[in-house]
């Protein structure tokens, strides 16, 4: 039923001339029939990676023009109403009053209002769709349609952005769960089932282990050798439902900049660390600014290794603010656990920290934003497995486990 409220028409808008009252008379959002069709095609040339609304604003040509769209997008829809700060809004941005302006910052303004909710949304571990309802009118009048099951629409005025709205609402969530008061807590996940496991625990995002990953495919981590299979696993991911960090090690070989960009990611952690030894500090630190201009809206969790090598924690600091100034936006220290140390390099960046004795209140009081579990939930599970036989053999109990319908509904 909804599904044929859905493919009703959509309220036709009064024409207008100026301001918004013009923008919505001339966009595909607010049309039927050859006209929609028209504008519509106009609207899906969407920009591929991009991973911010500053990248699409510029590639729309449009560039600095996110505090005017924040202004029309409360007015953007017919029933609300039009402000002067509004209209004024987009006769700066319009320049002339053809179709082709008006989708250029029509599809900028959907973009903006759609992020921000769905972001919001994803903070909070809240399911809803960025848009509750849409209006669909009937031979009765205007009629509001619920958009639970379908929320960027259906049918012929079905959302084109979809991908490209929700790569960035995931990005905008992800960089905030690292402003919180509380430690985000990052579980890392090996496979699809385990990522989606976690995420229907609760956990509001959710990291890959290199450990895990390459140890699933019988290969040694953190020698640059399971590059595809990360990456694999990261397409996978992409189309859960809460931001996903990918761990990449070094960058397996690969361009680093290139290999973020063709991600679908909320974040990745790069490390320091090489096969042999750590790389120089201002080779890293020209890894990370290249990977910042490329992928600006990926969270880039700049992971220092000297903790591994017996490094002094002044080089570590030293390393952390070199990174930071590269464009890094998190450091992560495996090993670190001295509270001295973890807020002094609290105060650089959003610090992350594996997980360890102290809770989540605890080392959020020494200044800690993430707390990942690392290669720990995979070792865990591989322990878990071997008791488990060992308990078939034995004849002794099986503790509890997932049934095969609850593994089914997660995939």
């Amino acid at each position: 039923m909804t599904e044929e409220l859905l493919s009703l028409p959509v309220p036709t808008v009064p024409a207008g001339e100026r301001g918004v009252a013009w923008l919505r008379a001339n966009v595909v959002r607010f049309s039927n029939g050859a006209e929609h069709v028209r504008r519509r095609a106009l609207t899906t040339k969407l920009i591929e990676n991009v991973t911010t609304l500053d990248e699409l604003a510029r590639a729309l040509g449009l560039p600095g023009s996110l505090d005017d769209i924040a202004r029309i997008a409360p007015c953007y829809q017919p029933h609300e109403p039009i402000t002067a700060e509004a209209d004024a809004a987009v006769e700066r941005l319009a320049g002339s009053h053809d179709e082709e302006t008006a989708a250029r910052i029509g599809l900028l303004v959907q973009a903006w209002a759609a992020t921000h909710a769905l972001a919001k949304n994803l903070e909070a571990g809240d399911p809803a769709p960025p848009v509750p309802i849409t209006r669909r009118a009937t031979s009765n009048g205007v009629i509001e349609v619920s958009l639970e099951n379908h929320p960027f629409g259906f049918g012929a005025h079905a959302c084109p952005g979809r991908e490209l709205g929700i790569r960035i609402a995931k990005n905008m969530a992800f960089r905030a769960m690292h402003r919180q008061d509380e430690p985000l807590v990052l579980p890392n996940a090996w496979d699809y089932t385990s990522a989606a496991a976690l995420h229907a625990a609760g956990f509001k995002a959710i990291g890959t282990t290199s450990l895990g990953v390459a140890a699933t495919h019988g290969i040694p981590d953190g020698m640059g050798l399971a590059g595809a299979q990360a990456t694999a696993l990261a397409a996978l991911l992409k189309d859960l439902p809460c931001p996903v960090t990918v761990d990449l090690e070094s960058g397996f070989g690969q361009d680093p900049a290139e290999l973020v960009a063709g991600l679908d990611a909320a974040g990745v952690n790069l490390e320091d660390g090489r096969p042999h030894g750590l790389a120089a500090p201002e080779e890293q630190a020209l890894i990370i600014s290249r990977v910042k201009e490329r992928a600006p809206g990926v969270f880039l969790n700049a992971r220092i290794d000297t903790h591994w090598h017996g490094v002094a924690i002044e080089e570590t600091e030293e390393r952390a603010r070199r990174y930071v100034d590269a464009g890094a936006d998190g450091i992560f220290v495996p090993g670190l656990t001295e509270p001295r140390d973890i807020e002094k390099l609290a105060r650089l960046a959003p610090l992350n920290v594996l997980a360890q004795q102290r809770t989540p209140k605890e080392l959020g009081n020494l200044g800690v934003k993430r707390i990942s579990t690392g290669s720990l939930l995979f070792r865990a599970a591989l322990r878990h497995a071997v008791a488990t036989a060992e308990a078939v053999r034995d004849g002794e109990p099986v503790g509890k486990v997932f049934g095969c319908a609850e593994v089914q509904e997660l995939i």
